[in-house]
């Protein structure tokens, strides 16, 4: 059969999703349909919205399937009536029942952005970020019943630059990943590529993010303070307590000037405004009062100027 007349059913939610998603329409690839999750509020309005994924399929003219639990026996029916080759799953958030496993012909394959073992789970590039990672790289694995856990068929390096924030990352690991799939795919088809089993003793786990996990300890050195910053935005956020508000902090840079103040305090450093660490100085450049917009520091300051001086909790 030729890879153009597989018949493709795909599993997506999130923005990562979607490179992959159009590379495979663009390369004349047959989705039959796109399952993504149903859609959710969002923002602070909690508007109900659409999953990234889900408004790209609507835009390239596929079919669509919102299942609220793959685990109902409605489910299963719709997805086995397709009856397709092979799945994709990037980012949709769930995680695969077996008895789906066993449908397509050659199974399901996993866009997964890390080098495996490492980083297996929900998180992985915050994970790298937090660590301060010099490398990460996206992994296109076969999918069995356990989370990432599957032999790896092909995977690619990315080189992490010490300025790079969440969201960047994201993207270019998205486009890397969608173009490794590309280039894997006819090859596992063709049995050119034999899947490689992972060494699970090396295997390392990541978990879902929480609001809980953004909160800053300015004791910590600077530098694990601004990889928690670049991690965590813009979900779920970093911030940090002053006069009993929440002041989420978006956006900073390290400066290389050690704090003599005690860690938290806020100060003016070189016409900016910075925050004393364990170690050096962290420049904000851009902050947020809870309930507010997100704004330069220094007009912050120009509307509350008693943060200067204080400390941050």
């Amino acid at each position: 059969m030729s890879d153009n007349l597989l018949k493709i059913v795909f599993f997506g939610t999130s923005s990562f999703a979607v490179p992959a998603l159009r590379y495979l329409v663009q390369n004349g690839y047959n989705l039959v349909a796109v399952v993504t999750q149903p859609d959710r509020p969002t923002g602070r309005q909690r508007v109900t919205m659409p999953s990234p994924v889900k408004k790209v399929t609507v835009e390239l003219n596929i079919p669509v399937l919102e299942f609220h639990n793959l685990k109902e026996e409605d489910s299963f029916k719709k997805f086995k009536h397709l009856n397709p080759d092979i799945c994709i799953v990037a980012a949709y958030g769930k995680i695969i029942p077996s008895q789906y496993l066993e449908v397509p012909k050659h199974g399901f394959l996993n866009i997964h952005p890390s080098l495996l073992p490492k980083y297996r789970g929900p998180s992985p590039i915050q994970n790298a970020l937090l660590n301060g990672d010099k490398e990460t790289g996206v992994a296109i694995l076969k999918v069995d019943e356990e989370v990432d856990h599957g032999p790896v068929l092909k995977a690619t390096s990315y080189k992490l630059e010490a300025t790079s924030y969440y969201k960047e990352v994201e993207q270019e690991l998205a486009e890397l990943g969608g173009k490794l799939l590309l280039e894997t795919l006819p090859k596992y088809i063709n049995g050119e590529i034999k899947p490689k089993e992972q060494n699970h003793a090396e295997a390392t786990f990541t978990k879902k993010m929480e609001q809980h996990d953004g909160k800053i300890d300015w004791n910590k050195t600077a530098e694990k303070i601004y990889n928690q910053i670049r991690a965590l935005n813009p979900e779920p956020g970093t911030w940090t307590s002053w006069n009993n508000q929440i002041i989420n902090i978006k956006s900073a840079v390290l400066s290389d000037r050690s704090a003599k103040e005690t860690p938290g305090t806020v100060v003016k450093l070189d016409n900016s405004i910075a925050v004393a660490s364990k170690t050096c100085y962290l420049v904000l450049k851009q902050t947020q009062l809870e309930g507010g917009k997100a704004m330069d520091p220094k007009a912050f300051i120009n509307g509350h100027p008693e943060l200067i001086g204080s400390k941050l909790e």
